[in-house]
């Protein structure tokens, strides 16, 4: 009798935000209650345009198509093109996604990747790259030296993160155009989360990986995956997109029709009108620049030195101790944070602070730190 596989659950790390609890709660035994800024959760408001389009689509009794509709994805594709500066985009290149951490998850899946392929992923990453690969049995590398893979014939998908969660780095167009050489030349996909795209601080915009300035218009072999819950607040509403390589997103469709993964209809209406709404995307990120230059001198004041955070929801500081010693004792403050670890054995000594906090909350929190000794 052949032996049972282990359930998914035993192949996978530990749950990171289940190893915070204990963090968590010190920091809810403070006097006035924790103020969580351990994970990127948007709390402002959903820009009333998009509420009025889900309100509007709500009459939805049939079921949703996994392909999307036209009109998001043409919104997608719009914004691509007036936004992000790319070119020779079409609808049919696009396809919407279950919020942004089911299509990262899932991706070496659906593009047929399994034991004997490598997937590299940045050395300080979202977990969630690593989850995918080792949910299918394929290797992992951690690095950002393109001279560490490009020869590695075994290679078959490659993650980019601009910005970086979690350390909020922008990669250069020079940077994005040698990641892309290198896969091309090894035949890899090269994919791009470029969830936080919207939300920079420091010099220009953020570069999608299908900007002419990285491809030349030319998308084979790249992928895009982008999200509105960040720039938008539509965590709760989960949707996001692929685009890029036009017979590539046609084979990811492909697979996922046979999943079942589609987006309700109400929520791509909701999606769409998001899309089209340049404004509140603008108004929110100037409510995150107000959170972190609150949260930038207070973090300073404890001693923890910023790095990087030039772009995204977050900021990345090193302390001099291990990084679980600097989350209790800003715990011990009442504010709670990530530890570094969470994103690779390179965060070690740094820890992940979110601008997804109230005002009130983030004033707080910039208060307590000030304070603490």
């Amino acid at each position: 009798m052949a032996r049972p596989r282990p359930p998914l659950a035993q192949l996978l790390p530990d749950f990171p935000w289940d190893l915070l609890n204990p963090a968590k709660q010190r920091a809810a035994a403070h006097p006035r209650g924790v103020i969580d800024l351990s994970m990127g959760t948007p709390v402002d408001d959903v820009p009333t345009t998009v509420q009025s389009a889900l309100i509007h689509a709500a009459n939805a009794p049939g079921y949703p198509v996994t392909q999307g509709t036209p009109q998001f994805r043409h919104a997608v594709a719009q914004w691509l093109a007036t936004e992000c500066a790319v070119s020779n985009i079409t609808a049919d290149a696009v396809i919407p996604t279950l919020g942004l951490k089911e299509a990262v998850s899932l991706l070496p899946l659906v593009l047929g990747l399994g034991p004997g392929d490598t997937v590299v992923i940045p050395k300080l990453a979202y977990p969630t790259y690593e989850v995918g690969a080792l949910a299918i049995g394929a290797r992992v590398v951690r690095t950002d030296d393109v001279n560490e893979w490009q020869a590695d014939e075994t290679v078959a998908l490659v993650w980019l993160n601009s910005p970086s969660n979690p350390t909020g780095r922008v990669l250069s167009v020079e940077e994005l155009r040698a990641a892309r050489a290198a896969a091309k030349r090894l035949g890899a996909v090269l994919a791009s989360d470029e969830c936080y795209l919207d939300l920079w601080w420091e010099g220009e915009r953020p570069t999608s990986v299908l900007a002419d300035a990285v491809c030349d218009g030319n998308h084979e072999g790249l992928l895009a995956l982008h999200s509105l819950s960040k720039r938008s607040n539509l965590a709760g509403y989960r949707v996001g997109s692929i685009a890029g390589d036009a017979a590539l997103v046609a084979d990811v469709l492909a697979a996922r029709k046979h999943l079942g993964l589609m987006v309700p209809t109400p929520n791509l209406a909701a999606a769409t009108a998001a899309y089209l709404d340049s404004e509140s995307v603008v108004e929110q990120r100037e409510r995150y620049r107000a959170r972190r230059e609150l949260l930038i001198p207070a973090l300073t004041n404890v001693g923890l030195h910023v790095e990087h955070s030039e772009a995204s929801l977050f900021i990345w500081a090193r302390g001099e101790q291990d990084c679980w010693t600097t989350v209790n004792r800003l715990a011990d403050a009442g504010v709670l944070v990530a530890p570094g670890e969470f994103y690779g054995p390179a965060g070690s000594h740094h820890v992940r602070v979110a601008l997804t906090a109230t005002d009130d909350a983030v004033a707080e929190a910039s208060e307590r730190l000030r304070a603490l000794r």
